[in-house]
C-alpha cells in the first residue's frame, strides 16, 4: 500500500496563508493529507517542531497517531528507534519532531513553542485552548473538522482573522474503496446527514437522538458500578461492552471493549478481568449468553419486547448521562445517533441502524435498572436549570 496524491492533498497544498481551515464531510481525506504534509515538512527541514493535537488522548491514539504510524510504515519511513512511544514523539533524522498530545493536558497546551500546529477535529476543542496553542506557534496552523454545527471557528475565526478556508468531501479522496463510497452515498436520502457528512456543509444535524450528555475525564472513585451492557458482534460488527456506574444522581458510561471477531470464550475472558457485576446482554443471542454463563459469569438477557428500542432510548434520555473520555467509540456513536427521516426530510420515530453497538449495550443495561434517576427528587431540583446545570453535580470538566 502507498498513499496517492489525492485531490484533497492537492487542494490543501494550494493554501498559502498561515491559518488554514479545512472543513469537510466524512472520509474526505483531511487528516491523512495534513499528516503527509507534516511528514514532508519534517523530512525537508532541520530542527522543526510540529504538534498534532486532538480532543483526548484515546481519541488521538485511535485517530491521528494510528494514521501517522501507518503512513510512516507503508511509505518505508518508519524506524523504531526514532519513535518514543511514551512521549508520542517521532524524531526524524533531520532533527525535526512530530509530537502528539491531547487538548486536555494543560501543561502541554501552555508548554513550549512550536513551528507548526494541527488541531485534528477541532470542534471538540474549546476556543481558549486553541488561543493558547496558536500564540505559541510561529508557523502554519491547520484546523480540520466535520461541520456538524456552528462553533468557535465560525464565530471567532472566519469573521475576524485572516485565513484560507477549504471544503472537502469524499469525492476529493481517490483513496476510498468502492465499498466505502457506496456506504456513504447510501445515506443521501437523509437530508440532514448528507448535508454535513456527504457535502461537507455546515448544519446542525437534525434528528440527533442524544443531545444532553457530558464528557468527563474518568470514573470517580466514589462511583458505584451497577452492571455491564453487552452487545454481541463478530465478523462485521464489533462486540461492545460498556460499564454503567451510578454517581451523584446520574450514570457514567465507560467503554470497556469494542472489537470485531471475538469468540464467546474471549469475551468471557475479558469480562473476568473486570470488577464483578451483573452483565445484561442481547437476548437475541441465547446460546452466546448460555456459553458465557458456563464460564462462571453472572449474565442474563435484556428484555426485548415490542418497542423495546424506543423504550430503551427514552430511559437513556431520561437520565443524567456522562461518558468517559477514553470511550472513543461510544462517543462517536453518541454524536452520530440519529432518528430516521423520510424522503422529504421529516424525522421519524425510529432510529437509524448503523454504528449503534455500544449504544445498544447501554440500552440493555439501563432498561433493567427500573425507575430513572430523572424521576428522583435530586433530579427534579436540578433539571429546572436544563443542560448546563445537569453537568454541575458531577463537578467534572467536560
Amino acid at each position: 500500500m502507498s498513499y496517492i496524491t489525492t485531490t484533497a492533498l492537492k487542494k490543501i497544498l494550494k493554501l498559502k496563508k498561515r491559518l488554514k481551515i479545512i472543513q469537510g464531510g466524512t472520509a474526505a481525506g483531511k487528516t491523512i493529507a495534513i499528516l503527509l504534509i507534516f511528514i514532508d515538512k519534517a523530512q525537508r527541514n532541520k530542527g522543526r517542531i510540529l504538534s498534532v493535537i486532538s480532543e483526548t488522548m484515546p481519541h488521538l491514539k485511535r485517530g491521528a497517531v494510528r494514521d501517522f504510524l501507518l503512513i510512516m510504515e507503508t511509505q518505508g519511513y518508519y524506524k523504531d528507534e526514532l519513535w518514543n512511544k511514551s512521549e508520542l514523539t517521532y524524531t526524524f533524522e533531520t532533527g525535526s519532531k512530530v509530537e502528539f498530545f491531547s487538548a486536555d493536558q494543560p501543561s502541554k497546551v501552555r508548554g513550549p513553542r512550536r513551528n507548526d500546529l494541527f488541531l485534528n477535529e477541532c470542534n471538540g476543542i474549546n476556543y481558549e485552548t486553541y488561543t493558547q496553542l496558536a500564540i505559541r506557534t510561529d508557523g502554519e496552523i491547520f484546523l480540520d473538522y466535520n461541520p456538524v454545527s456552528s462553533f468557535w471557528v465560525h464565530e471567532d475565526i472566519l469573521p475576524k482573522l485572516e485565513h484560507d478556508f477549504l471544503i472537502l468531501t469524499y469525492k476529493d479522496n481517490e483513496g476510498l474503496s468502492e465499498t466505502i463510497i457506496k456506504e456513504i452515498e447510501s445515506r443521501q436520502n437523509n437530508k440532514n446527514f448528507w448535508k454535513v457528512y456527504g457535502e461537507g456543509l455546515l448544519g446542525d444535524v437534525e434528528g440527533k437522538i442524544y443531545r444532553d450528555w457530558a464528557l468527563i475525564d474518568s470514573v470517580p472513585k466514589e462511583a458505584r458500578l451497577e452492571r455491564y451492557g453487552l452487545d454481541f458482534g463478530y465478523t462485521n460488527d464489533p462486540t461492545a461492552i460498556v460499564a454503567i456506574y451510578y454517581f451523584n444522581g446520574g450514570y457514567i458510561l465507560d467503554e470497556m471493549l469494542y472489537l470485531r471477531g471475538l469468540p464467546n470464550k474471549e469475551i468471557a475472558d475479558s469480562l473476568k478481568t473486570y470488577k464483578p457485576a451483573l452483565i445484561i446482554a442481547d437476548s437475541a443471542e441465547p446460546k452466546s449468553i448460555d456459553e458465557i454463563r458456563s464460564y462462571g459469569l453472572n449474565i442474563t438477557g435484556a428484555d426485548k419486547g415490542q418497542d423495546s428500542v424506543r423504550h430503551g432510548i427514552q430511559i437513556v434520555q431520561d437520565n443524567i448521562i456522562s461518558v468517559t473520555k477514553q470511550s472513543t467509540n461510544l462517543i462517536k456513536e453518541y454524536r452520530n445517533y440519529l432518528w430516521q427521516t423520510d424522503k422529504n426530510g421529516k424525522i421519524l420515530n425510529e432510529p437509524e441502524k448503523g454504528s449503534d453497538h455500544a449504544l445498544d449495550a447501554i440500552r440493555y443495561a439501563l432498561a433493567t435498572l427500573g425507575k430513572s434517576v430523572r424521576q428522583t427528587d435530586y433530579w427534579d431540583r436540578i433539571w429546572e436549570d436544563k443542560l448546563e446545570r445537569s453537568k454541575e453535580p458531577l463537578n467534572l470538566a467536560r
